[in-house]
């Protein structure tokens, strides 16, 4: 997949279907709609594109707003690449280009620019300025400068029963499960390994503390998981602990993971880990000691989780 950091960059003289969205989670519900752009794509040799914007533009239209996203943009990248996408357009998201008419948006951008011969979008989908234009406009823009267009319909989008919104509240709600089951993929916490305290290694529990720079980037529950991580071509399981360490008074709100037969020095390594399941509520204990024993059981539920 080729990544383009906005459409006045985009230089693909080939026909495409598009698709248009913030698709922030990449669930199954908006997977309908791209493997329909994709399968559309081979069987008509056009490109297939996603057209997304950033910063979100509830980020952009509504400054009070606190909205937590579940990809990363490189998260994101990464899902779409997997699936098979050929270009990715991240347009630039500002008040001057929410301000673009229905009319110039279509005919400027979609044709123009990225070359459209058919818009596949979910049903309720609104565009231009305002958000004044619907898709019985997008019809009528297609008929007159050729290009089709496809509408998921609600029952299929629907029949799924997910939303980015959803799976935020799951996450929030340390409903793991819930949350993979409605992405279709274990959720992902993306960043660098920064230097703590080295209290786990007190303890014999040494972790990684994973520090996630954007700050939009949606962190689960406080709590204890079971992860899953990928070094140097094979795959290593553990548990992470988020939150603030209440057994020796921390102040900070940190993400520490501990790998199970990791011997490696990971600080300042940029890794991902995979979220497979809940384990406790972060909780304060009386004593290092009482921790140490139940970090030993939490680690044997884990290693039960990991062998299924």
């Amino acid at each position: 997949m080729i990544t383009v950091q906005s459409i006045s960059k985009y230089d693909k003289n080939q026909a495409s279907v598009i698709t248009i969205g913030t698709f922030d989670g990449v669930h199954i519900g908006h997977r309908l709609i791209l493997e329909r752009l994709i399968n559309d794509a081979r069987v008509n040799n056009r490109v297939a594109v996603v057209l997304t914007f950033f910063p979100h533009p509830r980020m952009v239209l509504q400054k009070d707003t606190d909205l937590k996203l579940l990809n990363t943009i490189e998260e994101k990248k990464q899902i779409l690449d997997e699936l098979g996408i050929d270009y990715l357009i991240i347009q630039p998201f500002t008040k001057t280009f929410s301000r673009l008419s229905a009319t110039a948006f279509v005919r400027d951008v979609l044709v123009n620019s990225l070359h459209t011969k058919k818009v596949i979008i979910g049903y309720d989908h609104r565009f231009g300025r305002n958000r004044n234009a619907n898709i019985n406009d997008l019809i009528a823009f297609g008929n007159a400068l050729d290009f089709e267009v496809e509408e998921i319909p609600a029952q299929e989008i629907e029949a799924v029963a997910v939303s980015s919104t959803k799976i935020r509240n799951a996450l929030l709600q340390g409903d793991i499960a819930t949350a993979n089951s409605y992405l279709g993929y274990d959720y992902m916490l993306s960043g660098k390994v920064v230097k703590g305290k080295g209290l786990g290694k007190q303890l014999g529990f040494p972790t990684a503390n994973l520090l996630i720079e954007e700050s939009y980037k949606l962190i689960p529950k406080n709590g204890v998981y079971v992860v899953r991580s990928n070094f140097k071509g094979r795959t290593v399981y553990g548990m992470m602990n988020i939150g603030f360490n209440p057994t020796v008074a921390g102040e900070e709100h940190s993400i520490e993971i501990h790998f199970f037969d990791v011997e490696e020095d990971l600080y300042g390594q940029f890794i991902q880990v995979s979220i497979m399941e809940w384990i406790r509520e972060e909780q304060k204990f009386s004593s290092l000691d009482e921790l140490k024993e139940q970090l030993s059981r939490d680690k044997a539920t884990a290693r039960k989780v990991i062998l299924g």
